[in-house]
């Protein structure tokens, strides 16, 4: 994963409340298993026409808005499914951080897990926010992940919460593979100094024949 340290970016604006997994990839694109190309997918129920044209009133649409990387999301923003797709193909138009009042928790977590920053903001803040982008959707904010700081367009700040071992692993650019393999030399000392507690050698005696075949 890349590292998240600190990210200034315009703002993609999604004032919908309630936006579920299946409207962020809609289940027909579940299928595969590989993240790569699924940014395609985001919001396509909303994002193509029936006839599989852009729509041009949808916001991802919008020329100007190509290249930025943080959606300004509705309150109550990834609810429904456990979908880690939705997440992926956040991550795949480009997305590197949500700022939402509340996200639902399954959806939060799987985020965090995959370099994407939730980032939950008070009521006040998120209206100040729309109504930023309203006057001038060129204004940015920048995120300072280091000091859970959202710094606004007026150069006021507030801070966000977020679990140290979530911080620790976006900071670092790790999955929690990669944060067990950062630890790996400290595993292979604890194993070889603790003998094991299951006798294999035990185990492989009691394992009972195979049957014979039949006839």
């Amino acid at each position: 994963m890349e590292p998240f340290v600190t990210l200034t970016s315009k703002l993609v604006p999604l004032p919908n409340e309630n936006v579920d997994t299946d409207q962020i990839i809609p289940a027909q694109y579940l299928k595969v298993t590989d993240k790569v190309g699924l940014g395609k997918y985001l919001f396509a129920g909303w994002r193509y026409l029936p006839d599989g044209s852009p729509n041009p009133d949808f916001v991802l649409n919008r020329p100007e808005m190509q290249g930025r990387k943080v959606l300004l999301a509705g309150n109550n923003f990834g609810s429904g499914s456990s979908r880690e797709h939705a997440v992926w193909a956040l991550q795949g138009w480009g997305f590197r951080a949500v700022i939402s009042t509340r996200f639902a928790d399954i959806f939060y977590n799987n985020a965090l897990k995959n370099g994407l920053l939730p980032v939950v903001v008070d009521e006040e803040t998120h209206q100040r926010l729309f109504r930023w982008v309203d006057a001038d959707p060129n204004v940015e904010i920048t995120i300072d992940l280091p000091n859970q700081k959202l710094c606004l367009p007026d150069g006021t700040e507030v801070t966000f919460p977020i679990d140290s071992f979530s911080k620790h692993c976006l900071l670092k650019g790790l999955d929690q593979l990669g944060y067990l393999l950062e630890h790996l030399p400290r595993v292979e000392a604890y194993e070889t100094s603790h003998p094991p507690r299951v006798d294999t050698t035990v185990l492989l005696t009691q394992v009972p024949p195979s049957p014979a075949p039949r006839s």
